[in-house]
């Protein structure tokens, strides 16, 4: 078992430095996008869309609920368009943005920096219930605090989850992790 456990971390490793040491030998050309604020049609459809939020502004008396309502999505549009042109984040013949996710670093702000804080917030999500699960399997009600959750000791769990790939990294080493084989139930299936 510890030698499998100490392969799959030499190949983890090797893989990790296989992908961050090699040159990118296939680049895809992206002469069919450019940056949004250069694209007509991306500034047509800001107009448009502005437009159309204004065409039912004129609906609604001023001051009302609705009116400032509108008024507040126009401007969160208006925000919306100008943070992509500002943001460099190129445009296809559609006008529509689209995300760079080949892993080169100028576009690392569009798909790889939001990846890793959702395997972040996930994995921190993960391992908080996983920590509230274990420590509630040995009390008399276990079943009840699964449904209904003991607040306090889920906010300790929750607090203590954002180091949550370093504890799962001392667990893995110290063998806690990971179960025996002997330990697994297996379907006779």
């Amino acid at each position: 078992m510890m030698k499998i456990n100490r392969l799959i971390l030499y190949v983890i490793l090797f893989s990790s430095v296989l992908s961050f040491s090699t040159n990118n030998l296939v680049q895809a050309e992206f002469n069919n996008l450019i940056p949004c604020k250069e694209s007509k049609i991306f500034n047509k459809r800001l107009e448009s869309t502005i437009k159309k939020l204004e065409n039912r502004l004129s609906k609604y008396e001023v001051g009302s609920s609705s009116y400032l309502a509108i008024k507040n999505t126009i401007n969160k549009t208006s925000n919306r368009f100008h943070k992509y042109m500002e943001s460099g984040v190129l445009c296809g013949r559609d006008g529509l943005p689209h995300l760079i996710a080949d892993g080169r670093w100028s576009h690392a702000g569009e798909f790889v920096i939001p990846s890793l804080l959702f395997i972040y917030i996930s994995g921190w999500i993960g391992w908080v219930g996983r920590g509230y699960l274990c420590a509630i399997k040995n009390t008399n009600k276990a079943i009840e605090n699964e449904i209904i959750i003991d607040v306090p000791l889920a906010l300790k769990f929750m607090s203590s989850g954002f180091i949550w790939p370093l504890s799962a990294l001392r667990e893995y080493t110290k063998g806690e992790l990971l179960m025996k084989d002997s330990e697994v139930t297996v379907s006779p299936r």
